[in-house]
């Protein structure tokens, strides 16, 4: 049985021991992930009552998405997203989404450092960074240099959202 072809294309073989999962359920489920997201996107509806709001545009590709936020005491409260891409960059959108909520401002932007480090090939020593969870699935996306702008878009809004700054975010 052959590997579908998002995994082929964006998902590289981990090298790492994962006891009981085969390596090629793992690959499954990465790809399950991805594919689930970006066809039933999290948190995917406009906040009218948002603190802030950002927009993001992808050159290359055309992606565009605005990422809203409800802060509380520096604590993301919610957040929400709405927008068009390509199944990565929904995906990212979707993921980030779910484990951002009640998270700090600082954890979000760890995390990010975090999730770009995986996405552009960057190593860390075990436990110097913070666990991705399901951000784990992009780990791939570093074989295709393109596709990291679509993972990074919404992060990048995101940051631009937190900033409260209202120039259109970008990955350049």
């Amino acid at each position: 049985m052959t590997r579908g072809w998002l995994f082929q294309k964006l998902v590289r073989p981990l090298t790492f021991d994962y006891g009981l999962i085969h390596m090629s359920e793992l690959e499954g489920l990465y790809q399950e992930l991805i594919l689930d997201h970006s066809k039933k996107p999290r948190n995917f509806h406009p906040m009218p009552d948002a603190d802030r709001h950002a927009d993001g545009y992808n050159r290359l590709c055309g992606d565009r998405f605005t990422v809203y936020l409800k802060l509380q005491d520096d604590r993301i409260t919610d957040i929400s997203f709405q927008g068009t891409g390509c199944a990565i960059s929904t995906a990212s959108a979707s993921i980030l989404t779910e484990i951002l909520k009640g998270k700090t401002r600082a954890e979000a932007e760890a995390l990010f450092e975090t999730f770009h480090d995986l996405v552009t090939g960057k190593n860390h020593a075990e436990g110097e960074t913070p666990a991705l969870g399901k951000l784990a699935a992009f780990s791939g996306v570093c074989e295709f240099p393109v596709r990291v702008k679509c993972a990074t878009l919404v992060w990048h809004t995101l940051r631009s959202a937190l900033d409260g700054d209202q120039k259109v975010a970008i990955t350049e």
